[in-house]
């Protein structure tokens, strides 16, 4: 998105509201110009050039029975007065934007330095003005009131294959348009189906109703414009266009909007009495038993309960990937305090277990059966994971057992024997260093290796492999390691269900 869009812009039409009285103008631009230095938002203030010599039919020239001829004829300005009211423009802090509706019109915008150029709902698929329009390095604004989505589609395809800046705007082509014809749904339609294209809300209501922009700022908007003037004894203003305190209301709701929608570039920061709220309605964890220090705290070891005390371990910090360890005694009943533990994170390590698997399963060209749980082994403790350990896939186990095994680079898997289980190896990718009873072989892709019951077997891979288990029955308590320690760790395995998306 051009930075232009970024912040939001407001648009103030002056159209004809001048009154072909360059003195007027200038009113209309200085009084606007002291009532946005009050707001935190970028303006920009929109004239309309007509070139009404060639635009006008000769035959209809002069003729006041007819709305638009008589309305632009009346409040034609020379080219000195519309310099003029362009250089106001600019001194006012406003960027300066102008609709062209006629093909010379747009010589004329660039020749007065005016910084955006805008297409008026009617000019939206008047192609030669278009053509004209895109060979100008002007970003464009333009509002497609009464366009069905075909038209835009094509409009937007005509601007991104130039590589122009631009932006849409909703918009209704009635003067003023009753609120039940808004259709402010089509801002949220427009976003979707140009996700890379701004969107704003051209607004012709009734300027004394300002909820239309609040639902325009929810709606995302970043862009608006609503007609503008100063009502004085000599000019009246029309029904769709806002007087300085009407506009001060308008945009008043539109800072209101803003902070009730609060942030658009992540999650909103929570306030400190929201936390305290929150935290006070969570569940505490409680000692089950008096839990000794250099403990692990299971889930077997704690229950849950209100209230929840200052410091306390809650409910919401309890996870499998959460490992807390007490570091003083922590008494039957009593509340499990932050101060009294040390907590380890664990999903960082997972995640990286995860990748690495999933790379090796690539080189490999390896299908791993959908849904498949993972089981990571770390007999010495997750922190030692990457020098022992390995990573399974069980893909069936019933008379006969299936499984991927996964050895990541460097990791060992300590020696173990089975009593019941008879197993071959088949490598799938890589080398496997495979010790049976004292005796290291290498085995390559391709190799096949049969472990028998009872037989001490280890393995490890520097550069990382994985191969096939193809085996009798899987039984739990059939894996006896030469060093006990790691038959007594109920907890050196992780189980991972949702791993491969």
């Amino acid at each position: 998105m051009s930075e232009l869009f970024r912040t939001p812009l407001f648009v103030l039409e002056m159209a004809n509201n001048h009154m072909g009285d360059v003195e007027h103008g200038l009113r209309v631009i200085r009084e606007f110009g002291a009532l946005c230095q009050n707001y935190p938002f970028q303006f920009a203030l929109k004239m309309q050039y007509r070139q009404l010599d060639s635009l006008i039919h000769p035959d209809f020239i002069g003729r006041d029975d007819i709305k638009y001829i008589k309305r632009f004829s009346e409040t034609r300005l020379s080219r000195e007065d519309t310099r003029k009211l362009v250089a106001e423009i600019k001194a006012q802090g406003f960027i300066a934007m102008c609709t062209p509706f006629d093909n010379a019109s747009v010589d004329v915008i660039v020749e007065d330095g005016f910084d955006i150029l805008k297409i008026a709902s009617c000019s939206m698929t008047d192609w030669p003005l278009l053509e004209k329009v895109v060979k100008t390095k002007l970003p464009i604004i333009a509002s497609t009131a009464g366009s069905p989505f075909t038209e835009i589609d094509k409009l937007v395809s005509f601007f991104q294959n130039r590589e122009k800046t631009f932006a849409l705007m909703h918009c209704v082509g009635e003067y003023p348009t009753p609120m039940e014809r808004l259709e402010l749904n089509q801002i949220g339609m427009m976003m979707e189906r140009y996700p890379r294209v701004p969107i704003g809300y051209s607004t012709h209501e009734d300027p004394n109703i300002t909820i239309p922009v609040a639902m325009a700022v929810a709606k995302g908007s970043k862009i608006f414009e609503k007609h503008v003037g100063v009502p004085t004894d000599r000019y009246a203003l029309n029904a769709y266009s806002a007087s300085p305190a009407q506009a001060k209301a308008w945009l008043d709701a539109a800072v209101e909007a803003y902070a009730i929608c609060g942030a658009t570039d992540g999650r909103a920061e929570p306030s400190k009495a929201e936390m305290e709220s929150l935290f006070s309605l969570r569940r505490g964890v409680y000692a089950k038993r008096t839990v000794k220090a250099g403990e692990r705290l299971r889930d077997d070891d704690v229950f849950f309960a209100i209230p929840t005390q200052d410091g306390h371990v809650t409910a919401n910090d309890w996870s499998k990937y959460t490992q807390f360890y007490a570091e003083t005694d922590i008494p039957a009943n009593a509340p499990v305090k932050l101060e009294g533990i040390r907590r380890v994170d664990t999903r960082e390590t997972l995640k990286a277990i995860v990748s690495k698997v999933k790379d090796l399963l690539r080189q490999g060209n390896i299908v791993v059966p959908g849904k498949s749980d993972l089981e990571v082994s770390h007999h010495y403790g997750l922190e030692k994971v990457w020098e022992y350990g390995i990573t399974m896939i069980t893909v069936v186990n019933r008379e006969y057992c299936k499984k991927l095994i996964v050895v990541l680079p460097g990791q060992k898997h300590p020696a173990q024997y089975h009593k019941l289980k008879e197993e071959t190896f088949h490598v799938l990718h890589g080398k496997v260093l495979l010790t049976l009873d004292g005796e290291t072989e290498e085995h390559g892709r391709g190799s096949v290796a049969v472990v028998k019951r009872g037989v001490v077997h280890a393995f490890e891979s520097p550069e990382g492999a994985v191969f096939e288990e193809i085996s009798s029955t899987h039984i739990g308590n059939d894996s006896f390691y030469l060093d006990e320690e790691i038959g007594k760790n109920e907890h050196r395995k992780t189980y991972l269900s949702y791993w491969l998306d």
